[in-house]
């Protein structure tokens, strides 16, 4: 897997476009965090639809059209350096095939941050731009603007991104060992909804494979570690990180799944590793070239995650 174009960090007075390419948006979070942003010294401007509802999908921030119009336009501004997104979901998947990439790859790199449904973008951004994203909090998230941890790594990252080219989780071992390959993942259910489309990579070979998810029963993450298994999409992994699972099933069991389907792949597993979906997460680059340590749960960048 070879490593992707990584962005310009971000400076002082740097244009930072917020969107909702998911789900609905709560606008005194989206305030809140326009709030922390703006203390960041940066200039927030929000899409148009961000504080739209679907008039009968309420799951949805809006039309799939406007959606992808607000994530196109503020990519394709000149102005704007960042695109961060508001809020997860539910809602990628329908808006995704919308958007004019040819456009949005001649607009050139810029930071694009998020987490959760934003998977399915972050697999897009990879395949059809070659471009490295962070896996990071949200601008509308309680992570991102009440959690100090979460928001002081998601911050270094941005803005001296040198800083933090060692990850260190607290994580601990499930397999152990060391691997080098190329950051990648996201959540678990969207990787295998992604599967067979055409924004998805073929499979995450070579790679240092990112996983974690939210409010699932632990058959629901059997069946998709098993789906990624029989599609041949984890042949050839150099190793797995593995992130929260909050609001799934009592984490012993969980556990017991994680070692059944990920055990016999013969790399380095961490688990624990303090990214997805629990408080203070922390910020994952994607499409960069590092070193997994299961036994130090340590993930260390060959290069800063922004140039």
């Amino acid at each position: 897997m070879r490593e992707l174009v990584r962005p310009s960090r971000l400076a002082a007075g740097a244009r930072v476009a917020v969107v909702a390419p998911s789900g609905p948006v709560p606008e005194e979070r989206l305030q809140a965090g326009l709030d922390v942003l703006r203390g960041w010294d940066l200039d927030p401007v929000v899409a148009p639809h961000v504080l739209d509802r679907h008039g009968e999908f309420t799951y949805l921030a809006g039309t799939d059209a406007d959606r992808a119009a607000d994530l196109q336009a503020a990519w394709c501004d000149p102005a704007v350096d960042a695109v961060l997104c508001a809020r997860g979901g539910y809602g990628v998947q329908r808006m995704i095939d919308l958007l004019d990439w040819d456009a949005m790859r001649a607009a050139g790199p810029k930071v694009f941050v998020g987490f959760s449904d934003i998977t399915v973008l972050h697999e897009a951004f990879a395949a059809r731009l070659g471009l490295a994203t962070l896996y990071g909090p949200m601008a509308a998230g309680i992570d991102f603007i009440k959690n100090t941890r979460a928001q002081d790594h998601l911050k270094a990252t941005l803005f001296a991104p040198e800083t933090v080219r060692t990850i260190a989780s607290g994580g601990t071992p499930l397999v152990s060992g060391r691997a080098r390959g190329v950051t990648l993942g996201g959540c678990l259910c969207l990787l295998a909804a992604d599967l067979g489309t055409p924004h998805a990579r073929p499979s995450a070979r070579g790679g240092l494979l990112c996983l974690e998810d939210v409010g699932e029963e632990t058959y629901r993450l059997d069946r998709y570690l098993t789906q990624l298994l029989r599609a041949g999409w984890l042949d050839g992994v150099r190793g797995v990180l593995l992130g929260s699972w909050q609001d799934c099933d009592p984490y012993a069991r969980v556990r017991a799944v994680l070692v059944d389907r990920l055990g016999g792949l013969g790399v380095p597993v961490v688990e624990e590793f303090g990214f997805g979906h629990g408080d203070g997460a922390l910020t994952i680059p994607f499409g960069v070239a590092a070193e997994l340590d299961a036994d130090s749960a340590t993930l260390t960048l060959r290069e800063p995650a922004l140039r």
